[in-house]
């Protein structure tokens, strides 16, 4: 039974409390500097001699009662803040804090009253590194415990001395709501009852140099607009309606299926448009060219926008200059509907050096090595991520996954792949250290890599994983059971160095080149490759694809359009960088995005422009329809080359087969002469041969060099009249 105090109050005042047990003079100066493991044991009620002891650290308020019962009971001043008194009570009961402002007066619960929100089992996984829900454990989560609505915040910060909650609610001082370390997992965790969706918040962290300062929530699902840089405390709403897409997107293996994808920079593909409005116009017009999948350059947080989102901040937070979690939802779910997988760049190989975010982030290197020779990228001015340690693999493990099941993500595209693979990457001698095994491998990446992957496979079915590797690394596609990283795709960063060069060469000199177009044929099947025209072949001075092409006009959009369609006979996946798709003359610019304008009949974009987009439409129309041209993309049996070694004609000459064995022939000529009466010769068993594509057809803006009427071979030999500058595929009739 609960002992009363009969002490009568003052009238129409709080009762008034004995005076509690001071504080241990060190332990006070460790809570109120932020500098305290423990501040549970300190604040809250616990029993003491003759009662219970209430406690409470409430800066800038005039006045704290605790109220229990419905009785308020005035807790003494102990200076700094500190409020505190001793109830005659035999049990802690429930009760309220009652903080008096100058202005105002709260009634609140004490966050102090509460056990710990966050499970041993969730501790357990993160000690280990392997949970791999972990943006369900650590960050902000509103939540009921113990029967009151609020908040839970953790954060992973093992070489902090304290660290504590600070946000709009507490105007950015965190005095008030120091967290408590959860032992050896370096996880600190603090429920906050009443605060809730919407909420701005930083953790306030105090190195164990003393050194204080703020930083955002690696694990903040929701981030303010830059330039501003708080965390945001979210709650999705959103309600999936793609389950028929979930359920069937992996029926067919990715590399047994056609893959044509559309590269886009959401900021600027339509400047200015939302998340919401995207989903209005994205699709329609993606579905419409034919492409079967979207890639979204890096949609994760960066609060530089000029780095095209290659630079994040907030690993599990969509960039909120486009709108919110539930937005960008809702634009993937669109893409959907339209039948578009969609594919994000996902950047695990740096972070920026912002202070207010992942660097040094509890005053220590802690996401980055700790050895200044690993931890800074020499290339682009930022950290790396320490592989080696189990809770940063964990981090970025756990990252791959939560976009695949939390936004329906089809496809992650790992950005700069060997640049985390050799330990010498774009340094010199002295700046590294060699492996175990005195080799330039980097052994914790090749781990990481073949983690995320098999975790990603085994937990998101249908999802791929696609590496941007610019190297020979062995095995990049091959299962991580057998040694490999596990990648379900690589990009040909060879094919497209080495084709790209070939076009930019004059005629004339293409002969001198030729092995540039084909050399590619020789390890086409070391790797289940896609063919990618990306956004870093179209900035920095390289020009636009068709502004690569030597030339009058005309001859740069025939090539153009030639290139195109060798590009899409020839064995891989293709991916082409918005604005390619009708020949946009300019650099892409990350600030006005593709020239649309060019388009416009009153700019003369027939056929200009508007017939570069119809090729690109009619190449992956034609593409989907025939499974020549997908179904063995990485079987040898799928390819043969008619002609390879014409080199002083220009002329490149292959089939493609399907399943069943039946093909597809491909010429093209890189000269900008008609070739009359060219041989080639083709299987016999096919009585007749039909131009199904040509880019010189009048309507795609070519000279009409077309053979519309069958060609029937003669003992074993097709006579063609090859366009100039122009691709030709024909199918048997």
């Amino acid at each position: 039974m609960a002992l009363r105090d009969t002490t009568p109050p003052e009238a129409g005042g709080p009762r008034p409390c004995r005076a509690a047990p001071p504080l241990d003079p060190a332990d006070r100066a460790r809570l109120l500097s932020g500098a305290h493991h423990d501040p549970h044991s300190l604040l809250g009620a616990h029993p003491v001699p003759g009662g219970i002891a209430f406690r409470t650290l409430r800066p800038f308020a005039r006045a704290v009662d605790v109220v229990v019962g419905g009785e308020r009971s005035g807790l003494s001043s102990e200076g700094d803040g500190l409020f505190s008194g001793v109830l005659p009570l035999e049990a802690i009961p429930p009760y309220t804090l009652l903080v008096s402002y100058e202005d105002d007066a709260q009634e609140v619960h004490d966050p102090y009253r509460f056990l710990p929100a966050l499970g041993d089992v969730d501790l357990h996984l993160i000690r280990e590194g392997r949970h791999e829900e972990l943006w369900k454990a650590l960050g902000a989560e509103p939540m009921t415990h113990q029967g009151v609505t609020g908040t839970r915040f953790t954060v992973w910060a093992p070489n902090a001395q304290g660290v504590r909650v600070a946000g709009e609610f507490t105007c950015w001082d965190g005095t008030a709501f120091p967290m408590r370390s959860l032992g050896a997992s370096g996880v600190w965790e603090l429920f906050l009852p009443g605060i809730g969706e919407g909420a701005r918040y930083k953790f306030e962290i105090t190195s164990r140099h003393g050194d204080r300062f703020l930083k955002a929530d690696p694990m903040a699902r929701r981030a303010e607009v830059p330039p501003d840089t708080a965390s945001i405390v979210t709650v999705s709403h959103y309600e999936w309606d793609d389950a028929e897409w979930m359920a069937h997107r992996g029926d067919v293996p990715v590399h047994e299926a056609p893959f044509s994808v559309y590269e886009v920079h959401l900021p600027s593909w339509r400047p200015g448009l939302t998340y919401r409005q995207l989903a209005d116009q994205l699709p329609a017009y993606v579905k419409g060219l034919g492409f079967t999948h979207v890639e979204l350059m890096p949609v994760a947080h960066h609060p530089f926008s000029g780095s095209w989102g290659y630079q994040v901040t907030g690993f599990y937070a969509p960039t909120a200059r486009l709108g919110s979690p539930d937005d960008f939802k809702y634009l993937v779910e669109a893409l959907h509907r339209a039948g578009l997988g969609v594919i994000m760049d996902w950047v695990p190989a740096h972070f920026p050096k912002d202070d207010w975010a992942l660097g040094r982030f509890d005053g220590e290197p802690l996401y980055e090595p700790g050895d200044w020779r690993r931890a800074e990228h020499p290339d682009w001015g930022t950290y790396e991520f320490d592989f080696g340690r189990v809770e940063v693999r964990n981090f970025l493990v756990a990252n791959a996954v939560y976009w695949c099941e939390e936004f329906h993500i089809d496809g992650l595209r790992v950005d700069a792949v060997a640049s985390m693979l050799y330990l010498d990457y774009s340094r010199d001698s002295g700046q590294w250290t060699p492996n175990v095994f005195g080799g330039r491998e980097d052994l914790d990446a090749m781990a990481f890599l073949q983690e995320m992957n098999a975790t990603v496979y085994r937990r998101v079915p249908g999802v791929m994983t696609i590496a941007e590797e610019s190297t020979a690394w062995g095995g990049v596609t091959r299962p991580t059971e057998s040694g490999g990283l596990g990648f379900g795709l690589k990009w040909n960063m060879g094919w497209m160095h080495d084709s790209l060069g070939y076009i930019q060469h004059e005629p004339v000199h293409r002969k001198y080149h030729h092995h540039e177009m084909t050399f590619s044929m020789v390890y086409a099947y070391s790797e289940n490759f896609v063919l990618p025209i990306s956004h870093d072949e179209v900035v920095h001075g390289k020009q636009s694809l068709v502004s690569k092409m030597p030339g009058d006009w005309w001859q740069q959009r025939a090539t153009h359009r030639a290139y195109l369609a060798f590009m899409w006979a020839h064995p891989g996946k293709q991916l082409l960088f918005m604005g390619q798709e009708f020949a946009q003359g300019a650099e892409w610019s990350e600030a006005h995005g593709p020239d649309w304008w060019l388009l416009d009949p009153g700019y003369g974009a027939e056929p200009d422009h508007r017939g570069v987009r119809d090729l690109v439409r009619d190449l992956n129309t034609v593409y989907r329809a025939t499974p020549a041209l997908w179904q063995r993309d990485t079987s040898p049996d799928g390819f043969r080359w008619i002609v390879g070694d014409a080199a002083d004609d220009n002329v490149f000459a292959f089939l493609r087969f399907d399943a069943e064995g039946t093909p597809l022939l491909a010429v093209s000529n890189f000269s900008p002469v008609v070739r009359h009466d060219y041989r080639l010769g083709v299987p016999g068993d096919v009585p007749a041969w039909q131009e199904v594509l040509n880019t010189d057809a009048e309507r795609y803006g070519g000279g009409a060099v077309t053979c519309p009427d069958p060609v029937k071979p003669e003992d074993g030999v097709v006579r063609l009249t090859l366009p100039p500058l122009a691709t030709v595929w024909l199918s048997p009739v």
